[in-house]
């Protein structure tokens, strides 16, 4: 048994403690032997987790999995204090620093008009702070990690800031209709690299008409699959109550059903 007090309520001090205690000898083996690569992971399904808690609108489940989250960011503290790096509390520091410079017109005496200086003034701080000087810089920055629609959506908007970008919709519209041209010539010509490219490019180009209209990619795309979740679930419904068999029923008996769910689901 280690030592360590129950209480009635709990910390972030103690968080931080419990996970000491987690790590040290006689702690837990599981927990010991992890890494910042062994469970990276974890922190991108607690990530997750927090947008679907926000997505449900549950403030019980949104408490938790803040809780579940705050614990990775605490684990991944405690290694590098372990390694003598950095620990908690410089963590925090470094996060209440940057809060403080990139909000001039909080803590210093700048003049804003509104939410668009705010944006302005965040970008100008951090691309002097990160010592970026060109935009290419900036784009560099943008993290490959992130899911590829919103890395696509954040390079296209820095380069839109600085002039390159189509002058309405319209231009974006005809470069989507040149990229499903050319994806379509790829297939004809049985070019498996070049397939995969130019729907690559594809993807990209309907990314920009996203921007023109004001749709976040990633969300209009998990929309999309709802709809098609809850139509296909439609069919197979229907497929087993008139006794059609899926697999062996044709591509136009099911397209006749898919109709109908679309009718019924809008």
């Amino acid at each position: 048994m280690v030592d360590f007090k129950r209480k009635e309520s709990y910390n972030v001090q103690d968080l931080i403690k419990i996970m000491q205690i987690l790590r040290e000898p006689g702690g837990c083996p599981w927990d010991a032997e992890q890494t910042h690569e062994s469970i990276k992971k974890n922190l991108i399904e607690e990530t997750y987790e927090v947008i679907e808690a926000i997505n449900k609108d549950d403030k019980e489940l949104l408490c938790e999995e803040l809780g579940d989250l705050l614990m990775q960011v605490v684990f991944h503290a405690q290694m590098e204090q372990e390694a003598g790096v950095f620990d908690f509390d410089t963590v925090s520091d470094g996060v209440c620093k940057k809060l403080i410079e990139r909000h001039p017109h909080v803590f210093g005496d700048v003049s804003i008009s509104g939410v668009d200086d705010v944006l302005t003034n965040w970008d100008a701080i951090k691309r002097k702070t990160k010592k970026q000087k060109t935009t290419t810089e900036s784009m560099l920055s943008v993290p490959r990690e992130l899911p590829a629609l919103m890395r696509a959506a954040k390079l296209q908007k820095k380069a839109a800031d600085v002039g390159f970008d189509w002058s309405e919709v319209s231009g974006a519209l005809d470069k989507l209709e040149e990229e499903i041209a050319e994806l379509r010539q790829a297939i004809s010509n049985n070019d498996g690299e070049n397939m995969a490219e130019e729907l690559g490019d594809l993807l990209f180009s309907a990314v920009n008409v996203s921007r023109f209209i004001k749709a976040d990619a990633e969300e209009a795309l998990t929309a999309a699959s709802d709809k098609f979740l809850a139509r296909f679930t439609t069919v197979e419904q229907l497929a087993s109550e008139r006794g059609i068999d899926m697999k062996s029923a044709g591509i136009d008996e099911l397209d006749r059903l898919w109709d109908e769910a679309k009718a019924n689901n809008n």
